[in-house]
């Protein structure tokens, strides 16, 4: 029986991989941060197949600990100060955690199991100012973000061990991968949840940033198997992860709300709802300053060609049955609140 070593294992990624996994009958061991109340995040449905081990990305000392207890044939480093937007508020703590935090795991996996196949969740982050449309694996970076260039670091940092200590270690550049499971913070799931609590009264308006980011997403059930695909290789590499369509936040927008059976007319800055609502005047999407970015990522936009030939990897969701999937799961979910017959929302 294999043994992964999964770190950011309560978050949308390490849900998926760890289902994957189980699958594909490993013992799947967990790295969390010890709090007062445990919370297992996205993984509470699994947890009694995990077993979880106390460490933290900033203390070697525990992921060295945590290399001993699991003795990993193969470690996915899932975690990571992960939303953008907070990097420019959390500029020091981003960086300890995505860039040292790598270079931590890899000297525990150097001292303790050399041997092990190591994975880092790299991302399209890093093109920022991209240099040239569709990126690929030789595209040159360009952060614009404390979180791209902390992120950059571990990428660079991985590629350093694979060639300086000759370890299986690679790095998955993923491009924006979205699912139900998605955080709240995140602007996939802010516009779903917002449709159903429009749909359902609760809320009034969804307030954005800049909806003419164009960014390239797929679902994060598919790109874990991409993970899994790449320490399966003879020779550890890296890959970008994406969907090869670029699609502006606008269209997530008018997607989600076409879902929920809103019929939509873009009028200035906002989106006001035909029919009977739009004699009331309402809007239901407005531009807010407060969600723009000191340094906008205006394009993103992957080839995953790379991908395709060398793993034999390939998505089975495209993006509007992804934006209809978190639509309905939130419809469902905002539902029973409004209704009286749950107490998420």
């Amino acid at each position: 029986m294999k043994h992964a070593l999964i770190t950011g294992i309560t978050g949308q990624d390490g849900s998926y991989l760890t289902e994957l996994l189980l699958e594909k009958g490993y013992k799947v061991y967990g790295v969390v941060r010890r709090k007062s109340k445990l919370d297992f995040g996205t993984v509470e449905h699994l947890k009694k197949d995990i077993e979880f081990i106390y460490a933290d990305m900033i203390d070697m000392a525990s992921l060295i600990l945590a290399v001993k207890i699991a003795q990993p044939d193969e470690v996915y480093n899932l975690a990571a100060q992960s939303f953008v937007a907070s990097s420019w508020e959390q500029p020091l703590a981003t960086s300890e955690i995505n860039a040292i935090g790598v270079t931590n795991l890899l000297e525990a996996i150097r001292v303790v199991k050399p041997e092990a196949r190591f994975y880092q969740a790299s991302t399209s982050e890093m093109f920022g100012l991209v240099q040239e449309t569709p990126q690929t694996e030789a595209t040159p970076f360009y952060p614009r973000s404390p979180y791209g260039v902390a992120k950059l670091y571990g990428h660079w940092i991985t590629k350093n061990y694979r060639e300086s200590y000759q370890m299986y270690a690679c790095s998955g550049i993923l491009f924006n991968h979205e699912s139900p499971r998605r955080g709240m913070e995140f602007v996939t799931h802010k516009i779903t949840d917002a449709v159903a609590r429009i749909k359902y009264g609760l809320q009034d308006t969804l307030y954005l940033g800049n909806m003419d980011s164009k960014r390239d997403w797929g679902y994060a059930g598919d790109y874990v198997k991409a993970m899994w695909l790449m320490l399966q290789q003879e020779e550890a590499d890296d890959y970008v992860i994406a969907s090869g369509e670029t699609h502006p936040v606008r269209e997530f927008v008018e997607l989600a709300f076409r879902h929920a059976g809103f019929e939509l007319d873009w009028t200035g800055e906002g989106v006001a709802e035909k029919g009977l609502e739009r004699a009331t005047g309402k809007v239901l999407v407005a531009v807010d300053p407060r969600f723009f970015r000191p340094s906008e990522v205006e394009l993103l936009h992957g080839n995953p060609a790379k991908a395709y030939q060398v793993l034999g990897w390939e998505r089975a969701v495209g993006f509007e049955e992804l934006v209809r999937m978190m639509v309905e799961v939130d419809l469902v979910r905002v539902g029973r609140k409004a209704t009286g017959n749950g107490v998420d929302a």
